[in-house]
């Protein structure tokens, strides 16, 4: 049986980390392509501006326009040429980090998020749009990142709300991933290099990754509740450090390495519904992390505990917790056909999933949460 793992060369976090920026651009050479959102590099000028001048390196930034697109790629790449840059820093959310992804095609790649809110920092894959933002593709990398950077006064300084909603996206990791071992499907650590062209072999995943993606649970339980009034407050302590370790790293690695099954198919059937639209991606898997426990019939306690964490840190239990106040069973339908085309991670679950299963679990996971909600109040 083939298995892979992949996973950055480099991972480090800390109080202000951002200090220390240079001497890894350093290890590359003398300046950096950065593709940063304005407001980003504002929220973190006076320590950019302290690494450049303690490591005598050089910072070119790239007047990035917040999209993901093929032609803003091309852009970058050009004037990385120009400026004769040695290394690409992506530093902010998804879409500086993704664009910094397809332009260092797996070279020379230092990410650097500022907020924690999903566990794409780590992977070796992209996700590519129009310049108007529709989905265009997804990229896969030779490797994945060469440093990932976090600075945890960044983070605890950004809004609360990235910080749940990522807990939201590790919530789902060692569900995922346990049902995909349980399939023995493939993961997408075996998937195709797209950046030289080069098609991989489908592999397994590693006892590694799982024993990652439970401990990304199990700290999610320990830490989550403690990590959000951190937050709150603008302070780092050990359990928010933690968290961000959670949500970033292990995380990360679980589903790279773990699999993607029932609850990021049916994620991505529920953006049809207008309503979600203003909801982060992490805040809608927590609920459809349900809808998968519902889907494989996990135990009343295994479901309680989830709800119970989910309650404690703020995160959606029920469709009206992510904008959906009502739906009709066409609408489901549509969300069902979506999280079921062939391509979709719900075949990773260890049992065939047609379209009335997914409506059925939606349904059933909706009157649960509602339930428990009650219960609370």
């Amino acid at each position: 049986m083939r298995k892979a793992f992949i996973s950055p060369s480099k991972y480090v976090q800390g109080e202000d980390e951002l200090f220390n920026l240079g001497y890894f651009i350093k290890t590359f050479g003398e300046s950096a392509l950065l593709i940063a959102h304005p407001d980003d590099v504002q929220r973190v000028k006076q320590k950019l501006e302290y690494t450049m001048e303690k490591y005598g390196v050089a910072l070119i930034e790239s007047g990035f326009n917040g999209e993901c697109s093929r032609q803003e790629v091309k852009r970058l790449q050009q004037l990385a040429i120009e400026h004769n840059c040695s290394c690409t820093i992506g530093l902010g959310g998804g879409k500086a980090i993704d664009t910094a992804k397809c332009v260092a095609e797996g070279d020379a790649l230092i990410i650097v998020p500022t907020i924690a809110a999903t566990d794409a920092p780590t992977s070796h894959s992209a996700v590519l749009y129009s310049p108007e933002g529709e989905f265009d593709d997804y990229a896969y990398f030779k490797q994945s990142p060469s440093v990932v950077m976090i600075d945890t006064t960044v983070i605890a300084n950004a809004p609360t709300r990235f910080l749940v909603a990522g807990m939201g996206d590790a919530l789902s990791t060692y569900f995922e991933a346990r049902a995909t071992a349980n399939s023995y499907s493939n993961v997408n650590a075996g998937l195709p290099c797209g950046a030289n062209g080069g098609v991989g072999k489908p592999a397994k995943g590693t006892k590694a990754a799982l024993a990652l993606a439970k401990l990304c649970y199990e700290t999610l339980l320990e830490d989550g509740a403690k990590a959000k009034i951190s937050c709150d407050a603008n302070l780092v302590t050990p359990a928010l450090e933690n968290i961000i370790e959670t949500n970033i790293l292990l995380s990360g690695l679980g589903f790279e390495s773990g699999g993607l099954a029932a609850a990021h198919a049916i994620h991505n059937g529920l953006t049809s519904l207008e309503g979600t639209h203003s909801y982060y991606h992490g805040e809608k898997v927590a609920f459809t992390t349900l809808v998968q426990l519902v889907l494989e019939n996990a135990s009343t306690a295994e479901i309680n505990e989830v709800l119970q964490f989910c309650v404690s840190v703020g995160l959606p239990v029920c469709l009206a917790d992510i904008g959906v106040t009502s739906v009709t069973n066409d609408e489901l339908r549509n969300v069902a056909q979506k999280a079921c085309i062939p391509e979709e991670s719900i075949h990773s679950m260890p049992f065939p999933v047609n379209e009335e299963m997914v409506v059925a679990a939606i349904r059933v996971a909706d009157h649960i949460g509602q339930q428990y909600k009650q219960k609370g109040e």
